[in-house]
């Protein structure tokens, strides 16, 4: 039998508490009184307390009762429980410890701002425990196990953007209003896109040569960074050829752009992106949950 690692479930609920505190001041405090829409079911929640006086956090897990009882069997347990987990903590901090604080009053578009910047951390915290908020998030998923050429992107964009349209005609009745839900929900993806992958992207550099070994030993000396030596062979001219693979950040890569010239004048280099690198001197993936 699996003991029960305390350590890993306190960590668990310390950054629920911490994302679900910055989602819910991200909502709460800057977003339900400037007036425009929000996506997500945290967004539904909002139209329901405009219209019908019920707190964010009760009308989002209110929202999720029946999505989850719906979406449980594609979820799977651990994930749903988790979920659930998070769910339950962030409402709970929306209606209980968010109207504690002050609400800002300023600006919409610095509240659109703020809102955005906010809830794009706090969901990457959870997203990055193998959790999530509900919701939305369930819908997500539970379309992709019956759509799988769909990809998750696609399916948020269209609920998201449904969720926007709603509260405009509904609740706010304000272009203004709509166009800052749309700068909202860019701003928040994104910045959920940064923490979650933007601090392990890179390079990834493909150097083609004649002298595989001398570049990958250049490489390793200079940078301590270890290489992959592909066999290669010429469309044109038929020849063998050594390709390095070599991942490394963005720093280090112009230091292996410049090793691989002075080893191999005639060797010819190409540059990509990489979103995230996981492995042996990067970021080390996770344990699957």
């Amino acid at each position: 039998m699996k003991s029960i690692n305390w350590k890993e479930i306190g960590m668990d609920i310390l950054i629920d508490i911490v994302a679900g505190m910055v989602i819910a001041i991200g909502i709460y405090n800057f977003a339900l009184y400037a007036n425009f829409p929000v996506a997500g079911f945290s967004g539904m929640a909002i139209i329901l307390y405009h219209l019908l006086g019920i707190p964010v956090g009760a009308g989002t897990i209110i929202l999720n009762v029946p999505v989850a009882i719906f979406c449980y069997k594609f979820l799977g347990r651990t994930f749903f429980l988790k979920s659930v987990k998070s769910m339950v903590i962030s409402s709970f901090l929306m209606d209980y410890v968010s109207p504690l604080l002050p609400v800002y009053e300023g600006d919409r578009l610095l509240a659109a701002l703020c809102m955005g910047v906010l809830t794009g951390v706090g969901y990457a915290l959870i997203f990055m425990r193998g959790s999530s908020t509900g919701g939305q998030d369930f819908i997500s998923v539970a379309i992709r196990k019956v759509k799988p050429h769909m990809t998750l992107g696609v399916i948020t964009f269209v609920l998201d953007m449904m969720t926007i349209v709603l509260g405009s005609v509904i609740v706010f009745k304000d272009v203004d209003g709509f166009i800052y839900g749309l700068i909202v929900t860019y701003l928040m993806a994104t910045v959920m896109d940064r923490i979650m992958y933007g601090i392990d992207e890179g390079k990834m550099t493909l150097i083609v040569t004649d002298k595989g070994k001398e570049v990958s030993g250049k490489i390793d000396e200079y940078l301590d960074r270890g290489s992959t030596i592909i066999k290669g062979t010429g469309s044109y001219t038929g020849q063998e050829k050594d390709i390095v693979m070599c991942a490394s950040n963005n720093k280090e890569m112009y230091t292996i752009k410049r090793l691989a010239r002075q080893v191999d004048p005639k060797s010819f280099t190409i540059i990509m992106e990489s979103n995230e690198v996981v492995g042996e001197g990067f970021k080390e993936e996770l344990e699957e949950l």
